[in-house]
C-alpha cells in the first residue's frame, strides 16, 4: 500500500488507513504479526523508560494513556497519519467568517476530570490586570490606578469568557487594517469622540479604520510619508518602534507596509477599546501606561519611539518618562513628537492653553533632552526629531545629569519602578562613532545575524553558535508544524501569534515571510532573552504567566508555547493558565503546545475541560521523543442572544 503523501493532507480529511513498510506488504501468519506487534509495544515502553532517565509509574501511565491517542507506528510514519490517529482529524479551517450567531459544538474526546462552565455575559471583555473595578483601590496620582493591578489567588476566575453574541472570525489581513466587525467589539463610544480626528467610523455590521489620527488629518500613510523626509524609513535601519498612547494604532499598521514592526500601547480608559480595535485589526498592541513602572521591554529594545498627542507629560516628574523612553531607545534611535507643545505658536487657541504655558513645555522638554545627551536633529511643521547619541562619550559632565547606579539592571522590567535616573549605556573604547552595546545590521540581515547581546556573551547560556543552530532548528520545527495544521500554510487563517515562551524568538523568525506577526513573550522566570529577540528586528514583552497578560479577550489567533507548563510546574495552578490562553484565544483559534509527555497528558485533561478539541501528536523527529506536541483548537461559541454590550 503506497504512504500517504503529506500534500494530500487536509485538517478536514477522514484518517488514511495505516502504511506499513514493505516487511508486512504479504501475508503473515498470525504468530508472526503477533510477534512484530509485540516487538513494536515494547519498544515503545524501553524508550519512554530510556528517556525518563530510569522510568517510573508516571512514565508508564503516561504511555499508557497515550496508547489511544499515538498508534505505535514505524520511524517511516508520514506526517499524515501522525496528525490522525484514533479517530477524526482536528478541524483547523474557519466557519464563522460570513455569518455571525451563536452556538457552535463542544469539543470531544474522553470525558475530563473538571469542566469550566461559561462565565456571565458581562464577562466578555473582562481583562483581570486591568479591571475598572479594582483600579479604583489604588491612587490616581501619576495615573497609577491605570497600571496593572491583578487579582489576587482567591479572586481568579474559574470560568470561561464568552465571546459576544454574533461574534465572527475577523477580515483577514490586510482587509482587515481598515475593517474590523461590529459584533465583535460593539462599542460606538469612539465613532463619537473621534469623529472629527478621522479615528474610526461606524457602517452598518461593521466599523472602517480610515487611518485619521488628531495629527495626522490626511491620514497615517501621508503623515508617515512625512516623518520619511526628515529620517530614513527605508533603508532597513529602523526595523522596531514604540507608539506611546497609540489610540487604534494606525501609526503602526501603516509602518508594517514599510517593514516596521511597532509595538502600540494605550491604557484601558475612557476611550472604549482602543487597544481592543488595534489586535482586531491585526496589528500588534498591548494594554500599558507609562506611569511609575518600567514598561516590560527590555533596554535598547527600538529604533525609534512616537508619541503623536499623547498627552504624557513628558517634562513633569524629573523628566522620568523621557527617560524611560530612553532606556528602550536603541543607542542612534530616534524620538518623535508631534501635537503639544510643537508648533504650538500656530496652534495655542486651539489647544485652548497659552503661549507661555506651551513655550515653557517645550523648553522643559528640550532640558531633559539635552540632559539624556540627545540632540534636536529636526523640528519641521508638526513634527519634532530627537536622537539619542551613539555612545556616552561625548556627554560633558554638564549634560550627563544623574546617571542609574552601573550595578542597575537596565534589561529589568517587570513591575521595576521608575527611577530618576539615565541609564548607563555599555561602555565602548575611545571611537566616538561606536554604537554602545555593538551595532546592528540592517533588515532583514538583523534576523539571522548573531545578536549583539549573544556575540558580547552577556545572555546567559547562549553562544553564537547555538544561536545559529536554535534558528535552523526552528525552521525544521515549523515546517513541522505546517504538516499537521496545514492553515499555517493558508495566508489569511492565522495573523495574531503568541508565542508564550520565545526563547531567542526562532519561533517568529521561522514565520517572518508569512502574513503573520508574533508577539514574543519571556516569562520572567527564564532566562532573560529578550533584549536579543529585539536586536533580531522582533517584538515580544515580559510576563509572568501566574498573572493575566495586559490584552483584552480574544486577541490571538494562534497560541504557541515551547516547554511553558515544565517551567511554571509548582509555581501555580496550571489551570489557570490554560483558562487564561482560552480567555485571549479567539474562537477557533489555534494552539500549539510542545513538553513532556506526562506534562501533556495532564493539560489535555484540563483542554477537554475547557472544550478544546485536541490532539497529542508524535515530535517531529518520531515516536521514540519522550516530548510530544498538542495541537488543539478552541470552539465556537458565543454569549446567549440579547447580552450584547452597549
Amino acid at each position: 500500500m503506497a504512504a500517504v503523501s503529506i500534500s494530500s493532507y487536509h485538517p478536514t480529511s477522514k484518517p488514511p488507513k495505516p502504511t506499513f513498510p514493505a516487511l508486512f506488504s504479504h501475508r503473515l501468519n498470525p504468530y508472526t504479526f503477533g510477534a512484530v506487534l509485540l516487538l513494536c509495544f515494547s519498544s515503545y515502553f524501553l524508550g519512554v523508560w530510556h528517556h525518563g532517565h530510569g522510568g517510573g509509574g508516571g512514565a508508564t501511565s503516561a504511555a499508557t494513556n497515550l496508547v489511544s491517542i499515538i498508534p505505535c507506528a514505524p520511524a517511516t510514519t508520514t506526517a499524515a497519519q501522525i496528525n490522525t490517529p484514533g479517530g477524526k482529524a482536528l478541524d483547523f479551517t474557519t466557519h464563522h467568517s460570513a455569518k455571525g450567531g451563536g452556538g457552535g459544538t463542544a469539543a470531544g474526546g474522553p470525558t475530563a476530570k473538571r469542566n469550566f462552565p461559561p462565565c456571565a455575559s458581562n464577562f466578555s471583555e473582562y481583562t483581570p490586570c486591568e479591571d475598572r473595578i479594582r483600579s479604583l483601590r489604588f491612587e490616581r496620582d501619576r495615573l497609577i490606578y491605570r497600571e496593572r493591578h491583578c487579582p489576587a489567588k482567591e479572586e481568579i476566575v474559574k470560568c470561561r469568557v464568552p465571546a459576544p453574541f454574533g461574534y465572527r472570525n475577523p477580515f483577514t489581513w490586510p482587509a482587515s487594517r481598515d475593517y474590523a466587525w461590529f459584533a465583535n467589539v460593539p462599542h460606538k463610544h469612539l465613532t463619537v469622540e473621534k469623529a472629527v480626528q478621522n479615528w474610526i467610523s461606524y457602517e452598518g455590521d461593521r466599523f472602517r479604520f480610515p487611518g485619521g489620527g488628531t495629527m495626522f488629518p490626511d491620514g497615517a500613510d501621508k503623515y508617515i510619508d512625512d516623518v520619511g523626509k526628515l529620517i530614513n524609513l527605508k533603508d532597513g535601519s529602523i526595523r522596531t518602534a514604540v507608539d506611546t498612547g497609540c489610540g487604534v494604532a494606525s501609526w503602526g499598521a501603516y509602518l508594517l507596509s514599510r517593514n516596521i514592526l511597532t509595538m502600540s500601547f494605550a491604557p484601558r480608559d475612557t476611550h472604549e477599546a482602543q487597544v481592543q480595535f488595534a489586535l482586531e485589526r491585526g496589528v500588534p498592541a498591548m494594554i500599558g501606561v507609562l506611569a511609575s513602572k518600567r514598561l516590560p521591554y527590555p533596554s535598547r529594545a527600538f529604533d525609534m519611539a512616537h508619541c503623536s498627542r499623547c498627552l504624557i507629560p513628558w517634562a513633569e516628574s524629573e523628566g522620568q518618562y523621557l527617560m524611560e523612553v530612553d532606556r528602550i531607545l536603541r543607542p542612534g534611535g530616534y524620538w518623535i513628537l508631534s501635537g503639544p507643545p510643537i508648533r504650538w505658536k500656530k496652534y495655542w487657541k486651539g489647544w485652548d492653553r497659552s503661549q507661555e504655558d506651551l513655550k515653557s513645555e517645550q523648553d522643559k522638554i528640550e532640558a531633559v533632552a539635552k540632559s539624556l545627551c540627545w540632540k534636536k536633529y529636526v523640528e519641521k511643521g508638526d513634527i519634532a526629531i530627537w536622537q539619542k547619541p551613539l555612545n556616552h562619550l561625548g556627554c560633558s559632565k554638564s549634560s550627563r545629569g544623574n546617571f542609574c547606579p552601573a550595578a542597575q539592571d537596565a534589561d529589568k522590567a517587570w513591575y521595576t519602578k521608575l527611577e530618576t535616573c539615565v541609564t548607563n549605556l555599555p561602555e565602548v573604547s575611545a571611537e566616538e562613532e561606536q554604537v554602545a552595546g555593538g551595532k546592528l545590521a540592517k533588515w532583514p540581515q538583523r534576523l539571522t545575524s548573531v545578536p549583539p547581546r549573544i556575540g558580547r556573551g552577556t545572555v546567559k547560556g547562549v553562544t553564537a553558535e547555538s544561536f545559529q543552530k536554535d534558528t535552523q532548528l526552528w525552521k525544521k520545527k515549523v515546517a513541522y508544524y505546517k504538516t499537521v495544521n496545514n492553515q499555517l500554510d493558508h495566508a489569511g487563517r492565522y495573523r495574531n501569534l503568541l508565542d508564550m515562551n520565545a526563547g531567542l524568538g526562532g519561533f517568529a523568525a521561522a514565520m517572518v515571510k508569512d502574513p503573520v506577526w508574533v508577539m514574543n513573550v519571556v516569562p520572567v522566570h527564564s532566562t532573560n532573552t529578550l533584549g536579543a529577540v529585539y536586536e533580531r528586528g522582533l517584538i515580544g514583552t515580559y510576563q509572568n504567566w501566574c498573572e493575566a497578560m495586559s490584552t483584552y479577550p480574544r486577541t490571538y489567533d494562534l497560541l504557541h508555547a515551547d516547554r511553558l507548563f515544565t517551567l511554571y510546574d509548582g509555581r501555580c495552578e496550571m489551570e489557570d493558565i490554560l483558562l487564561e490562553m482560552d480567555r485571549i484565544l479567539r474562537p477557533e483559534g489555534g494552539v500549539i503546545l510542545r513538553d513532556d509527555v506526562d506534562m501533556l497528558v495532564k493539560i489535555k485533561k484540563i483542554t477537554d475541560g475547557l472544550k478544546w478539541e485536541s490532539k497529542i501528536v508524535d515530535h517531529e523527529d518520531g515516536p521514540y521523543e519522550r516530548e510530544k506536541l498538542l495541537f488543539a483548537v478552541k470552539s465556537y461559541w458565543t454569549a446567549p442572544a440579547g447580552s450584547q454590550l452597549s
